[in-house]
Formats: structure tokens, sequence, C-alpha cells
């Protein structure tokens, strides 16, 4: 849970004096194995204000690898788990350059910081007002906005696109029905009709269930699947309902609709096979992302494709053989090509790679990849080699 800071904290850690006092700390290594000596030497120091030193600045570098330029920011441990990655919030403020934005679920203020370098006015509004507060720590020097707290729930603006991030909490434990979440989702979507909005979601929803009219955007950074986002008609292309965008860190961008074509054709399986981007998988853009680049799928019902070339950026699968799921023929198989290190994927099957690659035992010295799936019925077993995906060439694999 962390350490559950007040108002006190957050003005005192604002001030000169906590900032001189939080460079201190940060001089600490801060360790498991020094954890204990280094609070004690903090309490020594600084009393009270100990715990609050020591957990921002734990903070600090955990939030490192997610927000940029947040170096002096302050946090609290939910709202740092919640806060949308930088390169996250900054694609979709770039969705709404030039609009008047209100966020009504500011937190501390991740969406705000992007959102204020492109749009002219952004509101940004919460019940906590601890996470108010360091909110306007963490965005003093921004000029164009505003903060005030105020529920989810009760409209306190017009004439702006509503974003809103509920928390996917409930009990304690994370949710996937729109119903539990923290304003919940139907209750939020009511209380602004006719209005521009969105909604930052769990990519594990349910989108068919819940009605949404609008476009479902699932987006997934470095490969690990984010967030999904609804986006109200009003902010959406009319002829889009389902997007995927994959983002890098190195600044790369790509994305595909359900506009574009989904028609693929039925052949044994290729040369190649490849394991499309989570974002892909989660909108429901597989066959979307195959006809676009000559591929097709190993069955109909399961995600993976195949095809006769890699297309750039991805990470592709030679396959080398092809056999039934039984260990005896797979074990075989194994001690046959002299396998070593063993990667094993899996879909449409019910076996856990762990347990497996622990009977099988390789012990060879060449490294291979088994392809786990079904087939129609088959439970079917490909014996791969891999290729790392190139550097380049990631904006072409789906643009």
């Amino acid at each position: 849970m962390g350490y559950g800071f007040s108002r006190a904290d957050v003005a005192f850690l604002s001030g000169a004096a906590g900032a001189a006092a939080l460079a201190r700390v940060d001089r600490l290594e801060l360790t498991t194995a020094t954890h204990l000596r280094d609070l004690e030497s903090v309490r020594r120091a600084f009393g009270a204000s100990a715990a609050a030193l020591v957990e921002t600045v734990r903070l600090r570098r955990k939030a490192g690898v997610k927000l940029l330029d947040a170096a002096h920011w302050l946090f609290t441990d939910d709202a740092l788990q919640q806060a949308t990655p930088t390169l996250v919030a900054r694609r979709r403020a770039m969705r709404l350059a030039g609009r008047a934005v209100h966020d009504v679920t500011c937190s501390i203020g991740a969406e705000i910081a992007e959102l204020a370098a492109i749009c002219p006015r952004v509101l940004g509004s919460d019940l906590d007002d601890v996470r108010l507060s360091m909110a306007a720590h963490n965005l003093a020097g921004s000029r164009n906005v505003l903060l005030a707290r105020a529920d989810a729930l009760a409209p306190v603006s017009t004439d702006t696109v509503v974003l809103a991030d509920p928390a996917r909490r409930a009990d304690g434990r994370r949710t996937h029905d729109p119903a539990k979440l923290q304003p919940p989702l139907p209750d939020l979507i009511a209380a602004y009709p006719g209005r521009d909005l969105v909604v930052k979601c769990a990519p594990g929803l349910d989108f068919d269930r819940l009605g949404w009219a609008g476009e479902v955007e699932v987006v997934s950074l470095d490969g690990s699947v984010r967030e999904a986002c609804l986006w109200s008609s009003g902010l959406a292309d009319p002829t889009v309902t389902r997007r995927a965008t994959v983002l890098r860190s190195n600044g790369s961008e790509a994305v595909i609709t359900d506009a574009e074509p989904d028609e693929i054709a039925e052949r044994a399986p290729g040369e190649w096979i490849l394991d499309p981007d989570g974002a892909v998988v989660r909108a429901g853009l597989v066959r979307h992302f195959a006809a676009k680049h000559g591929l097709w799928q190993l069955d109909p019902r399961i995600a993976y494709l195949t095809g006769d070339h890699v297309p750039a950026g991805m990470r592709g699968f030679r396959v080398l053989d092809r056999f039934e799921l039984r260990e005896k023929t797979v074990r075989a198989q194994l001690r046959k090509h002299d396998c070593g290190a063993l990667e094993i994927m899996t879909r449409g099957v019910d076996l856990d790679p762990d347990s497996l690659r622990r009977r099988m035992k390789p012990q060879g010295t060449q490294p291979y990849t088994l392809i786990i799936t079904r087939i129609g019925r088959t439970p079917t077993v490909f014996l791969c080699t891999a290729t790392a995906a190139r550097a380049a060439g990631r904006e072409a694999a789906l643009d």
C-alpha cells in the first residue's frame, strides 16, 4: 500500500527545505539490505518526515522507467501504479491537440503534463486532496492548467473534452467489471451525455458487452499492452470502431484499424510463424494485420500467424519440424535436434510451459522455440528457430 501521505507532507516536500532533504536522502542506497540502516539515518536527521522522504525517493526511482521528466515529482504508491506512461499519455494528447480538456480524475497530473503542452486550456479535478496537492507541485510550470476539487460524476465544466481514468481496483483487487471501477464506468458515461468523452480502461474489459458506440483503441508500449481507451463518436473516425496502436520507446508508432481489409487465405502453415503484438490481438485485428502483410492464420480461432516472410520489425519463428503433442515425441525431437535453451509458446491449449520444460529436461547445446497450438481440434507442436526483431521498420510493419 505504501506510505500514507498527508497534505502537510506534500507542503514540506514541495518547499525548499523538503527539496534539500530529498537530495540528501537520494544519496542513500535504500536497498532491501540497507533499508533499516538508511531509515534510521533519515529519522535521526529529519524526525517525523523520514517516512515521507524515503517513500518519495523510492517512488521517484521507480517512476523513472515510466514517466519521463518526472525526476522532481511527488507521488503516492497507488497513484504511480495507475499513472499513464508518458509516451502513452503523449500519444493521447496528440489526438486532442488544440482542444480544451477536462481531466476529471487527474490524480497527480501525469495526463495533464502532456495535455498542457499542446492544448490551450486544461482543467484537472479529483476528490483526493493529497493527490491534487501533488499535482499542483508536479504541474507548477504549466500556465494553462487549473486544478480543482470535484467529483468526476458531477460535471463542473462545459465546452471541454472530458478525459477520465477510473481506478481499476475494487476491494483491493484488480477488476475487469466496468460497474466496479471507481467511478463506475456506466455511471461515468451517463454523467456526460452528448459530450466528447475519452475514457482510459483496462484492456481486459469486454467491450462488446459494454456497447460502446465510438472507438476502442488498445495501446501497447515496447511489446506490453498498457491500456484500452474509449473514444466517443465525436472524437473518432466514423469508419473506425477498433484501433491498435503500437508504441516504442525509440519514438516509433504504428497503427492498424478495422477500417482496413481483413480477407486472408486459408492455407497450410508457411515457412514462418509470427505472434502479433498484444495490442493487435486485444483489439481483434489479427486478420487485418495478416491481410496487410500477406500472412494467414494457423487456425481461424487462434492468433498465431504464418507466412513465407517476416514483416519488418517483427520477431519470426522459422519452422523446422511439426508433430503432434505427445510428450514422448516431443522429447525425442528435442534430443534429435540437440536442444538446450528452450522457449515454449502456447495458444489454444491447456498447458503449462514451465512444467513441460522441466519434464523435457533439454540438455543439448542449441536454442529452439516450441510453438504449441491447436489446428482444428488437434494440438500441434512446431519446432522453430527464432529471429530477433529488426530495430528499424516497426512503423512499416503496421502503418
